[in-house]
């Protein structure tokens, strides 16, 4: 496993994807296996934009066409999501938009703290992982999960592991045959072979676990 640390990288892009793709598999036959079986899983990415971050928070806790309604819901009704347009709504146009009461707290939080300057995300492009997540932190509605996704899909940090999702956790038990009911320690323990690549290692479990199930879909 030691191989994994031999080039080291703060960010990832589509000009070395594959090539720590194939690093992994290198190091580890099942996500070989995944790649083998599947091909490479796409390169999830997202700009660093308010109407991410609202997606994200949108996609906490539901499924993913869930939160897309919801934010294409929202699009169709303000044209363009902005921290303004976002806090001139009343609730019942956010609940029109499909917004939980909790949800539409935590947006608008997060409008307000782009508005007053609390938050630039612009400044998050060079801050370390650690400084992203304890500013992300304070933000109302805003845990480890979203910001991990944050993390991976906006800033693409190269070792995150959302331990937090249900996909990636059970793919991972999955693929390496663990017990349901394997504690959250051992799981990240497993993970750390996949360092300084873990957010890498984490797409190529969604894509197996996406691809099972597009697979089981179509018996």
């Amino acid at each position: 496993m030691g191989r994994l640390k031999d080039i080291p990288l703060a960010t990832f892009s589509s000009e070395n994807f594959f090539q720590t793709c194939d690093l992994l598999a290198s190091a580890d036959d099942d996500l070989l296996f995944i790649i083998q079986t599947y091909g490479y899983p796409p390169m999830w990415t997202r700009p660093n934009t308010f109407e991410t971050l609202v997606h994200i928070i949108l996609e906490q806790q539901v499924s993913l066409a869930s939160a897309l309604a919801a934010l294409n819901k929202l699009r169709e009704k303000i044209n363009e999501i902005t921290p303004a347009r976002v806090l001139l709504l009343n609730d019942e146009e956010l609940k029109s938009c499909y917004f939980s009461r909790q949800k539409m707290s935590y947006v608008r939080y997060l409008a307000e703290a782009v508005v007053s300057g609390a938050l630039d995300l612009t400044l998050m492009e060079n801050l370390p992982d650690d400084e992203v997540r304890s500013t992300l932190n304070q933000l109302k509605g805003v845990g480890n999960w979203t910001i991990d996704v944050y993390l991976m899909f906006v800033l693409h940090r190269t070792d995150i592991f959302p331990i937090g999702d249900l996909a990636a956790v059970n793919a991972l038990k999955q693929l390496k045959k663990l017990r349901l009911a394997t504690p959250r320690e051992d799981l990240l323990t497993i993970t750390t072979n996949w360092q300084p690549y873990r957010t890498i290692a984490t797409m190529l479990l969604w894509h197996y676990y996406l691809s099972l199930r597009a697979k089981k879909q179509k018996i």
